[in-house]
């Protein structure tokens, strides 16, 4: 059984069990959270889809850590100007556990 979320403007299939870095969640470790913007859930009983979301359908989740990703470097340069500017980025995540897709 696994399950199409929406979640921080992204889409994400997920089962339980598994583990997920989702768009950065004002959570702290530990604590549940309850995505209920379910695109379609996929089961042995047969495929539901929602018109968007399917009506009471939840998928819960356990927050593991808040994490960054990798350092992404972003460089400005304006040629015969002498502009010059090195900056970089690490992206915030909230890494979750799946615990349970209900329909």
């Amino acid at each position: 059984m696994y399950a199409i979320v929406e979640t921080g403007g992204k889409q994400y299939k997920v089962k339980e069990g598994d583990i997920i870095y989702i768009e950065k969640l004002d959570l702290a470790a530990n604590d549940s959270c309850e995505f209920t913007n379910v695109l379609a859930v996929y089961s042995e009983s047969g495929v539901k889809f929602g018109k968007p979301f399917l009506e009471g359908a939840k998928v819960k989740g356990n927050v593991v850590a808040q994490v960054k990703g990798k350092k992404i470097v972003v460089f400005k340069y304006k040629p015969k100007k002498d502009y010059r500017v090195k900056n970089g980025h690490r992206q915030p995540y909230t890494k979750v556990k799946i615990e349970k897709i209900e329909v």
